[in-house]
């Protein structure tokens, strides 16, 4: 084997993190709605069968509308740390504090510090406790998995999270029995595209860089991290995006196109 070990990207390498996003985030609105705090909630006035389905399609779009909001929010914010702008421990603070500003900004209601912080509060516990157990996976994430351990690959999962979140979601979704250990950004003291984290993820396996190939859906964080590490990188270009890349690169459009490389 060219390589004895590898490291695996979680989100959107493994676990499909748009349909994961949004399972968490109903779970977060359902708790604010459970507090009294979702202003945008719609009260169900009449139960005549055509009213009541314009309610159903208006309180959709709305929740929609919601969801673009925030997953616009936490996807600039995420791309701006790539960027070095912020850690990945800030953006887990300022996300939940940016959607509770302007979904309240848009219902034209004013909170007071104190409520916007009871309600940031509110969503961002429910939003992580929901998040730890989502778990739907990338297609082809067990098959592929099944055949490197089987092949005698030493594997690894790599990611920028906390750490006992992205272990539970593993774990729910049936596959952190295929790793041997997990290097996630709050564990190890660094976040990914920062060279140290491959240097600390390296030094706690006991591996040199020309010994692991690094896998993941991120050309900043997962390609050019690693590879300003030392490390080999495969590109998972799961949505077909252009690829401009100054290295020599592999880039895979389906997981199990993996085991063409390894």
């Amino acid at each position: 084997m060219r390589y004895s070990a590898i490291f695996i990207d979680i989100d959107d390498t493994l676990l499909d993190y748009v349909p994961c996003c949004r399972e968490a985030f109903d779970a977060a609105m359902r708790e604010l709605t459970n507090e009294g705090m979702n202003e945008l909630t719609n009260e169900r006035m009449n139960e005549d069968a055509p009213l009541q389905d314009a309610a159903d399609a208006a309180t959709g779009e709305r929740d929609a509308a919601l969801f673009d909001l925030f997953f616009s929010i936490s996807g600039r914010l995420f791309s701006e740390a790539k960027r070095g702008l912020h850690t990945i421990a800030e953006v887990m603070e300022l996300y939940p504090a940016e959607f509770i500003a302007r979904m309240s900004e848009q219902c034209g209601q004013t909170l007071t510090e104190e409520e916007h912080a009871r309600r940031t509060e509110i969503f961002k516990h429910a939003f992580r406790a929901a998040w730890g157990k989502t778990h739907t996976l990338v297609p082809g994430t067990v098959e592929t998995l099944d055949a490197l351990q089987r092949s005698g690959y030493r594997l690894f999962a790599a990611s920028n999270s906390f750490g006992h979140l992205q272990r539970s979601r593993l774990e729910h979704a049936g596959i952190l029995r295929y790793f041997e250990d997990t290097y996630i950004s709050m564990d190890i003291g660094y976040d990914k595209p920062d060279v140290r984290f491959y240097q600390e993820a390296l030094r706690r396996c006991a591996l040199s860089p020309q010994d692991v190939l690094m896998v993941g859906d991120s050309m900043t964080t997962d390609i050019v991290g690693a590879q300003k590490a030392g490390l080999d990188a495969v590109y998972f270009n799961r949505r077909n995006e252009p690829v401009n890349s100054d290295t020599p690169l592999i880039v895979i459009y389906s997981l199990p196109e993996l085991l063409n490389h390894v």
